[in-house]
């Protein structure tokens, strides 16, 4: 018997001879490299064709690497063409693959390199597999993304088949089909297109669908079509507003509410559509959504609903703003308060319907959402300015106390805002400080709510505008509130620094004494103090605080008052009258009597001979009533005469001097005279000034003291002097606080003209006024002169360094000279 290998041998041999010369046999390939693969895509076989077109469907589904792999073998060009081919299966894996390809944005630069849309659209056909149709919209979808991708899908004739698939049965491919229309509409052909193709109804249809990525494609593609108005017109048309309110009406659709208000208040532009929603009553259901909603941006779009939907037709709203209906009530104050924002045609539409006054009622409602509606209305109304005197008039100051201090953080941030936008005005001021509102808004300046805070800051800084609320706020602790907020780097904002600065402006004392400088625009008027420079956090007392201390070891308090207080006013008043009546009596003359009707009535009981127990009890109660007026009397600064007599005087005699430097110098002199003439340098140690301000205190029996009482006063006292005085006469000047007790007066002045008489337009020097020394020098601030009188203590010369500087300048112009 033959080998085993010979049979077999033989037996192949045979079988060869018996096939044909042109047939190759059959091959089975298994290949595990993705290279051979794409190599594979050129075969004629189609058997081969589908194995490598199923095994490339397969490997770009596994991630992005696989995508990238593909297209760097250059698998993408040979895939489009298979798209087109003939067999069905082959047809189906290409389009599937190049449909998940698609989705990387590198292949879609590669894509866009080729003309493979008309295959892609053509895979759109009703009669086409469902499968395709999904991968292919999934491909024309990732394509849409790019600009130019979307204007080859319309000019191809995409539209019309992806309008067709939005009905289709496949939920991928409505899926697929309404992104890519959402991308398409961009355009503005595209819409006019779409709106043509009557794709509005297969798109409102898509609404009721059961999957939610289908309906927030469909509400981006309406929100999209609604800004065009043939598009808006097109959808009522079509009962587009009816399938809206379907979904508004349905409380499990809350996820598109937002959605859907905003696509009504951009058709509600047009003045038909407005119609169709007044008929359908939609309003109140608009009015609800903006109470009831918590969604900030679905609240605006339903207030955005309403005021398109109220155009003319605000007037409806106004009379519910006091509706007995709470949550209607709540719904139109919301609404009228978002109408109004940035809005003055509503603006004056509520005014005109008399909203005005329901509004500041409004402001003591038991519900906080209308309160804060309210106060964000009338904060709104009072930017026209006849609109607020109005608001004023209904007494809105007043109004507003209450919801200044409600616990409510939105309430009162509103409240506030209101404050800010009314105390612009004088009246406005007036009536919240009588009312007590000042106390309350100060005490939201501590609020742990940044809006609540910033807004109080706001109010404050409005409200220091006149000195009366200014010294309030101040006595409240506003002043160091605000400061308190300026040292907190989170706390602070813009208004707390500013209001800081308001609050100082109106109050001289507080400035100087925190400050130590007043500019020549800050006027020291009656009732100005200077306690001295504080120490760090020391508590800054109030002049009549100051009055109950008892007489201390601390610097005295100086006192600026040349108005007098009412019992001396009425002491003159009573002294003029009895002049008044001597001479009248001297000339036979009849004058009426000014004596209060107390002593006519006493008068009159002495003529008719009223019983002395009747008196004796008269007398007793005049006694307690004047004991009651006197402890109710509110306390008033001490009068200056001495420095009210300094006023006439230089009033007479400095204000017609010709010149500024002149009326500076005589007025030197005469601040020098009255507090003890000049004192050398040398000599400052026995001019005793100390004891007599101690005597003065003792004497006074009290730590103010008036400047006019001072007889002996050194630098700071004369500097105080020298510009309380100069502010009554017109003369501009600064105070600036130094140490060692000194202070200092700058003016500006013009250098006087040459010889020849001409005048040099250079700008003015500031000098530094001599009211101790040689008085009446003028320093330049800059010299070495304005340096020693400001810090030098007499000290000895060998050893001071300003006083060697001064003395050295001396002895060099003596030697020039």
């Amino acid at each position: 018997m033959k080998p085993v290998n010979q049979r077999v041998g033989k037996k192949q041999k045979k079988e060869v001879e018996q096939s044909p010369k042109d047939t190759f046999n059959s091959l089975i390939i298994e290949s595990k490299n993705v290279q051979t693969v794409v190599l594979m895509l050129d075969s004629p076989e189609d058997d081969i064709l589908l194995k490598a077109c199923e095994a490339m469907y397969k490997f770009t589904e596994k991630g992005d690497e696989n995508k990238l792999t593909l297209l760097t073998l250059g698998a993408i060009p040979k895939l489009t063409r298979l798209i087109a081919h003939e067999d069905k299966q082959i047809h189906k894996y290409a389009t599937m693959t190049i449909g998940v390809m698609a989705t990387h944005s590198e292949v879609r630069k590669s894509l866009r390199q080729l003309d493979f849309l008309p295959s892609i659209i053509t895979c759109l056909a009703p009669d086409e597999d469902v499968v395709v149709q999904e991968l292919a919209t999934l491909c024309l979808a990732s394509m849409s993304i790019d600009y130019t991708s979307k204007i080859d899908i319309f000019e191809k004739g995409g539209l019309g088949p992806l309008v067709s698939l939005l009905s289709s049965p496949d939920p991928d491919v409505q899926k697929n089909s309404i992104e890519c229309i959402s991308n398409l509409i961009q355009e503005v052909l595209v819409r006019a297109a779409f709106t043509e193709m009557t794709g509005i109804i297969p798109l409102l249809d898509l609404l009721s669908s059961e999957y939610p990525v289908i309906q927030h494609l469909t509400l981006q593609t309406l929100i999209t079509m609604s800004r065009d108005s043939d598009s808006r017109t097109a959808l009522f048309q079509n009962e587009g507003h009816e399938n809206f309110l379907r979904v508004l009406d349905n409380p499990e659709l809350t996820d598109l509410h937002t959605d859907i208000l905003q696509v009504l208040a951009n058709c509600l532009e047009e003045p038909d559509n407005v119609m169709y929603i007044r008929q359908s009553g939609a309003l109140e259901r608009f009015l609800l959504f903006v109470t009831s909603s918590i969604h900030p941006e679905a609240q605006k779009h339903a207030a955005k609903a309403i005021a398109r939907s109220a155009r003319n037709s605000i007037f409806r709203l106004v009379p519910m703003l006091m509706s007995d209906n709470e949550e209607l009530r709540e719904a139109v104050n919301v609404a009228v308060a978002n109408l109004t924002t940035d809005n003055s045609n509503n603006i004056d539409a509520v005014f005109d319907t008399k909203g005005v006054e329901p509004l500041v009622k409004s402001l003591h409602d038991s519900n906080d959402t209308i309160v804060a509606s309210a106060a964000t209305t009338i904060t709104n109304l009072a930017l026209q300015e006849h609109i607020r005197d109005s608001i004023l008039s209904h007494g809105a100051m007043t109004m507003i106390v209450e919801p200044l201090r409600s616990n409510n953080t939105l309430v009162q941030s509103k409240a506030a805002l209101v404050v800010a936008s009314l105390a612009c005005d004088v009246n406005g001021r007036t009536e919240l400080r009588n009312a007590g509102g000042l106390e309350p808004l100060v005490e939201l300046l501590h609020s742990d709510n940044n809006e609540v805070r910033r807004n109080a800051c706001w109010a404050v800084l409005v409200c220091g505008k006149d000195e009366p609320t200014t010294h309030e706020l101040c006595r409240l602790g506003a002043l160091e509130f605000l400061q308190e907020i300026n040292q907190s780097s989170s706390r602070r904002n813009n208004f707390s620094e500013v209001a800081v600065s308001r609050l100082l402006d109106h109050n001289a004392s507080l400035k100087y004494i925190l400050n130590g400088y007043l500019s020549s625009n800050d006027l020291i008027g009656d009732g100005f103090y200077d306690p001295g420079r504080p120490k760090p956090n020391e508590k800054i007392f109030t002049l009549e605080e100051f009055s109950n201390q008892g007489i201390n070891q601390h610097r005295p308090i100086l006192l600026i008052n040349a108005k007098k207080t009412n019992e001396i006013q009425m002491a003159i008043t009573s002294a003029d009258d009895k002049v008044t009546e001597v001479l009248a009596t001297a000339s036979g003359r009849n004058v009426p009597s000014r004596l209060s009707s107390r002593d006519k009535s006493s008068s009159k009981g002495r003529s008719k001979g009223k019983k002395e127990e009747e008196k004796t009890k008269e007398g007793e109660m005049l006694h307690v009533k004047t004991e009651e007026e006197e402890k109710n009397k509110p306390w008033e600064a001490p009068y200056d005469v001495t420095f009210d007599s300094y006023i006439g005087e230089i009033s007479r005699n400095i204000l017609p001097l010709p010149s500024t430097r002149d009326q500076i110098v005589s007025l030197a002199f005469f601040v020098s005279d009255k507090m003890g003439g000049p004192v050398e340098l040398e000599m400052l140690h026995n001019f005793f000034w100390e004891l007599h301000i101690a005597e003065l205190k003792h004497e006074l029996t009290s730590n103010i003291i008036p400047i006019g009482k001072i007889e002996k006063g050194i630098y700071y006292h004369r500097a105080l002097l020298f510009k309380a005085l100069a502010d009554r006469i017109g003369i501009n000047c600064s105070l600036v606080r130094g140490d060692y007790n000194r202070a200092w007066n700058e003016v500006m002045l013009i250098d006087p003209p040459s010889q020849d008489g001409i005048e040099h337009l250079i700008p003015p020097k500031a000098y530094i006024v001599d009211l101790m020394h040689q008085v009446g020098h003028l320093l330049m601030v800059d010299s070495a002169e304005a340096a020693h009188y400001k810090v030098c203590t007499g000290c000895n010369h060998r050893h001071c360094k300003c006083c060697k500087q001064i003395s050295y300048r001396r002895v060099h112009i003596e030697e020039n000279k």
